[in-house]
Formats: C-alpha cells, structure tokens, sequence
C-alpha cells in the first residue's frame, strides 16, 4: 500500500504549495482538508500515515485535530506534522502536548518539504 499524506490548511494556496511539492514524490496519496473538524473526518476515512496540520484554523484548531486523531485507534500512528506561521510563544510545545511527532513554522522551502515526507514515507512503508 502507497502511503499517504493529508494535507490540513484552511489556505489553499499552502495546500496546493505542498500538494505540488508532494506531486514530486512517487508513490504518495494525497488528500486535503480546510479545517480541523475536516481534518479529522477525512483522516478516519483515508487513514494517512502522514498529517501535515496547520494550527490556526477555522471550526478547529489543530491542536484539537491533533488530540482528536490521537485519540482514535484507527489514526493514533500517523506521524503528525504541525504547521504555524508563528513561532514561540508556546505553539511548539502545545503541539508536542497535544501529540504531534514534528513542528515546521512556515515558511519553509519545497525542498525541506520533500526531503521531511521522503524521510517520513521511508518509515512509514517499513
């Protein structure tokens, strides 16, 4: 089975700045949620083995899809990726609270992206 990504931002052009990124790497499903409450359905029917979670989002924050995924036997292994604009202020240790794996404060290049999820695909098919 292909792994897969869920790519979680209620901007879509970040969405579609890694879901193109992504498109480089062979092998991968993408899906997409705008929010967090999204996040979270999409996530218990598609079953990805990577989240990319932005925080700050309308219905849901990504702290609460976070905890909310973790807390469901199905998706609980998924390896989740926090995303933020910000940083300090607390957000990178709410997310490790919350139970997210990594954090990356955007902006980040493509290239960070590729190796970050070929690194991830690779552990995730073992």
């Amino acid at each position: 089975m292909s792994p897969s990504v869920l790519i979680v931002d209620d901007d879509p052009f970040i969405r579609k700045l890694i879901a193109t990124t992504l498109e480089d790497v062979a092998g991968f499903e993408l899906a997409e949620a705008a929010d967090g409450y999204e996040a979270v359905v999409v996530a218990g029917r598609e079953n990805p083995q990577v989240v990319f979670l932005d925080i700050d989002m309308p219905r849901m924050d990504g702290f609460e899809a976070c905890r909310r995924m973790r807390a469901d036997p199905d998706i609980a292994d998924a390896t989740i990726v926090m995303l933020t604009a910000a940083s300090g202020g607390g957000a990178e240790r709410e997310a490790e609270d919350a139970g997210a794996d990594l954090f990356l404060t955007k902006p980040f290049s493509p290239l960070e992206l590729l190796h970050l999820v070929e690194s991830l695909g690779a552990r995730a098919g073992d």
